[in-house]
């Protein structure tokens, strides 16, 4: 089981909203490179990015700092001797140039959200044209996906979508539950598992991670197709030490691999 922290990004600055309100955002560090940099050294096998002006704007907004979180990244795997440490990105991406761009740039997976759900087609072609490096992510709530940073439902339920994107040959799905991401009142295991079970492509967990408990309950039921976990308020607030619950889940699971 991966514990991947999420630095989500806003007017440069790293971030934490509630239920993806941008009116209820921490600010928890002015300079995300440093943060991410941080995490690294706490262990971390990947970093989970998400450009929240982009997200509501429907194009990039936070480039700046992502390059500088690239650079850091970079310099902090030749350092380790570590051959790559994976960056995925989302918030923001509508077309295929953005994907090209932010590749180039060392981004390891591009998270495509709100423009799979509204334009499946630019999602088929994206996973044409960069086989390997997209991920979904579906956002729900009450079971049917949200887009445009949460603030739409779409009526479209998680696991029919899930398992069309499957057919196009997505990398995994990042399954958000929106009405607990940032409350840190619990990963909604049901839900996910449910998601897991019905598609064959590995899913991370996201949304409401608390503690260590919920992190072994998610190691629980790793089996059915569950790869990681994207911590949040709960790693920022102290909730939940990344190092040591990323030694727990290696000791539950035997062991993740980025």
């Amino acid at each position: 089981m991966l514990l991947i922290p999420a630095i989500d990004l806003k007017d440069g600055h790293c971030v934490r909203l509630k239920q993806g309100d941008m009116d209820l955002a921490t600010v928890f560090s002015e300079d995300p490179a440093e943060m991410a940099l941080h995490w690294l050294k706490k262990g971390a096998r990947r970093l989970h990015l998400v450009d929240l002006n982009g997200a509501f704007a429907g194009k990039p907004k936070n480039e700046a700092a992502i390059k500088s979180i690239l650079q850091t990244v970079q310099d902090y795997a030749e350092e380790m001797g570590i051959d790559e440490i994976p960056v995925q990105l989302g918030g923001g991406i509508r077309d295929l140039d953005t994907i090209e761009r932010y590749l180039d740039d060392g981004i390891t997976y591009i998270i495509v959200g709100t423009a799979a759900v509204k334009n499946p087609g630019f999602l088929h072609d994206a996973c044409g044209a960069f086989p390997g490096s997209i991920i979904v992510g579906l956002d729900a709530k009450d079971g049917k996906v949200a887009t445009d940073g949460w603030s739409k439902m779409s009526g479209h339920e998680v696991i029919d979508l899930a398992k069309k994107f499957e057919g196009y040959g997505v990398e995994s799905i990042v399954y958000t539950d929106i009405g607990r991401d940032g409350m840190m009142a619990g990963v909604n295991i049901e839900a996910t598992v449910k998601l897991a079970q019905a598609v064959k492509i590995p899913i991370i967990a996201s949304g409401g991670v608390h503690n260590l408990a919920d992190v072994e309950a998610l190691c629980a039921v790793q089996d059915e197709g569950i790869e990681g976990v994207i911590c949040g308020r709960s790693i920022y607030e102290g909730t939940l030490d990344l190092a040591s619950a990323q030694e727990r889940a290696d000791e539950l699971t035997e062991g993740a691999q980025a």
